[in-house]
């Protein structure tokens, strides 16, 4: 998705032509595990990749910022284009490695493998993260994962969970008030950890968590500091502002892991949001810094190809880049017991590269959770062909894309505010949510002509599928519904809420929302808030109280799907075998059955009716006895009325109707 992050290209963009390319297919490969600092008991060795210096020098501070070099150090040329050191035993403090290629002194960098940073991560800290960790870290255990398509996701941002005055949480903005527990707000309603866990999600989904350049760590927490993040400065550290003492680097590692502990303490999951397709600022960059052109891609001119609407691209494809790539995931993975990584523009990233990183942690965990955007903000100079995009989503494996078909046919297209979607009453996108609800798998019954995006399925399983109405570009729900829905009554407007979700709370695949939705959260109309204050990001736990029936309806909604496995086939074929779309439906209208016990369901056949219709509309169904299991907004597994159908059943407008025959 396009992001207005204007700041990004004033600074990355390269605006005259430049000199001819090297050929950087020669440049040597290194292959060994020690890259950065690596630690062998009290004594750290620094190795750096940077095959066209003449001279590479390391020089180590007292502080992280500020201050003379305390010692300077002449590096070691080493094999493969790296330069070695080994510091001396005891070594402290912080650190910057500066080259000199052409005969020019480059700028003063951290080393693009830092694990441990000081503040505004302008240096590396000398210092081990492994030795850093609150108590019962060892112990830290994944919860249990059947399957992919048990995984429900929540998104959220560290920030906006707690920073609302009646958040009920005191460290406000930080990791550990989002790790903190026993937290209330208005009417006593569980707000921040308590809340994901009450709403059923198996998975946190943060906005990312790595060291991003946009928010100055050093100002005043009374300052009203603000940004999404995806803008990153060193890959594979955590985020100092999210920390209590962001000048410490110990502090932001050791809160970071006690917030992934407390979140598998309570039986969640943790996704991080990664943003490998670009950096910050291309030209101050380590990457530039120590080998100038290599870790970008570039236009037949010599400027930065732009594919991510940033300014720069990197290069996934070239060895050292796809290797520092994996090797950050499987970091962070291992280190951080992360759970899973969300790819931001996936489709700037190469194929081979998506691949290596499910082989790698794999090694790990095979339940470790892998999907992203499967598409690009703009052209690449890499072929579509090579890229991790939609389109060539079959030959990933075991990696899911989000489905923008379902997105855009439930609400209405995402960049054109005012325009509804079926939920809304807006004819002929049934196709384009049918799409949505076998998971982007190939369906007998569909007609792919007709869907607005992809023209064929591009989901091998649906486990490659994430289905969701809304995340954290564009419009949030709530907000979309009002701008496209002009003079609609709010009794209307979440009855079209309601309806959207339960679409994708009821589709194959893995679904996905974004924290406050099950409350109508809204961001006042803002359709790009990555830098806008709190007061327009925070979540508003009132609403969470005000519109308590309709949290109350997705909490049962979530928890409807984890008790029914007919509602998440491993396969596509078991997605063919039993969801049949009933014909005969009028425009606006979706019916469907999953029959024969679909996944070992204990209901024999589960009949689900969308209407998109403002006004009632039938459907026909075979006669038999049904009993009522969602109406609109209200579920009862239970059962809240048995229909004796002779030949059809009325359904209200902009709402679901679930039956089930036994």
């Amino acid at each position: 998705m396009i992001r207005s992050l204007l700041l990004f290209v004033l600074l990355s963009t390269t605006k005259t032509p430049a000199a001819p390319l090297p050929d950087f297919g020669s440049y040597p490969v290194y292959r060994g595990p020690d890259l950065g600092l690596t630690w062998r008991g009290p004594q750290a060795s620094l190795r750096v990749w940077a095959p066209t210096a003449e001279a590479l020098h390391l020089k180590l501070y007292a502080a992280g910022t500020g201050g003379a070099p305390t010692a300077d150090y002449a590096m070691a040329k080493a094999e493969d284009g790296t330069w070695l050191y080994a510091l001396p035993a005891g070594t402290t403090g912080f650190y910057t490695v500066q080259a000199t290629i052409a005969g020019k002194k480059m700028a003063e960098v951290a080393d693009p493998y830092a694990h441990a940073v000081g503040l505004n991560g302008q240096r590396g800290a000398v210092l081990n993260p492994a030795a850093v960790a609150p108590p019962g870290w060892a112990d830290d255990l994944r919860p249990a994962l059947k399957q992919p398509t048990d995984v429900v996701i929540g998104e959220a941002h560290v920030r906006d969970l707690s920073m609302h005055p009646q958040s009920g949480i005191t460290r406000k903005g930080k990791y550990l008030g989002l790790a903190q527990l026993g937290t209330r707000g208005p009417q006593n309603v569980t707000t921040g950890l308590e809340h994901l866990v009450e709403l059923g999600l198996t998975h946190v989904h943060l906005l990312p968590t790595n060291d991003f350049a946009s928010i100055d760590e050093a100002a005043s927490a009374s300052a009203n500091r603000y940004n999404w993040g995806y803008d990153p400065l060193h890959y594979s550290v955590p985020e100092g502002s999210y920390a209590t003492n962001a000048a410490n680097p110990s502090t932001r590692i050791s809160e970071f892991k006690q917030l992934v502990q407390n979140l598998h303490g309570q039986g969640l999951r943790l996704v991080l949001d990664v943003v490998y397709n670009h950096t910050a600022n291309a030209a101050r960059s380590s990457f530039e810094q120590l080998v100038p052109g290599y870790y970008y891609r570039h236009n037949p001119d010599g400027t930065l190809s732009n594919a991510t609407a940033c300014g720069n691209e990197v290069a996934s494809e070239r060895p050292m880049v796809r290797k520092l790539i994996v090797e950050s995931v499987v970091y962070w993975a291992q280190e951080y017991h992360a759970d899973g990584f969300r790819f931001d523009l996936m489709g700037v990233l190469d194929i081979e590269t998506m691949r290596a990183i499910r082989v790698a942690l794999d090694l790990q965990d095979h339940s470790i959770l892998l999907y992203g955007e499967g598409w690009t903000a703009g052209p690449s100079p890499l072929p579509e062909a090579k890229r991790a995009v939609k389109a060539n989503m079959g030959k990933i494996d075991r990696i899911a894309a989000f489905g923008d078909e379902l997105r855009d046919g439930v609400k209405g297209h995402y960049a054109r505010q005012t325009e509804p979607g079926f939920a809304s009453g807006r004819p002929g996108l049934e196709e384009s949510v049918k799409f949505g609800i076998v998971a982007a798998t190939a369906h007998p019954q569909l007609d792919f002509a007709k869907v607005n995006y992809s023209k064929a399925a591009w989901a091998n399983s649906p486990a490659q599928a994430i289905n969701y109405v809304a995340c954290h570009d564009d419009m949030v729900l709530w907000d979309k519904l009002k701008a496209s829905n002009k003079g609609a009554s709010e009794a209307d407007l979440i009855k079209m809420d309601v309806l959207s979700n339960t679409i994708v709370f009821t589709s194959q695949g893995i679904p996905f929302l974004p924290v406050g939705d099950e409350f109508l959260r809204t961001k006042g109309g803002s359709h790009n808030s990555y830098n806008l204050p709190d007061s327009v990001n925070q979540i508003d736990w009132a609403r969470k109280a005000k519109y308590a029936g309709v949290y109350e309806f997705y909490r049962k909604l979530i928890a409807m799907r984890r008790a029914h496995p007919a509602f998440r086939l491993p396969t596509a074929e078991l997605v063919q075998q039993h969801l049949e779309f009933l014909p005969n439906t009028h425009p606006g209208v979706i019916a469907y059955q999953l029959k024969n016990h679909a996944g070992g369901d204990a209901w024999q056949d589960i009949i689900v009716i969308f209407n998109g219709n403002r006004s009632a509309d039938s459907v026909t169904l075979p006669r038999g006895t049904y009993t009522v299991v969602l109406r609109g907004d209200q579920i009862n597994q239970e059962g809240f009325d048995v229909l004796e159908v002779m030949s059809g059943v009325q359904v209200p407008g902009s709402s679901a109707l679930i039956l089930i025959r036994q």
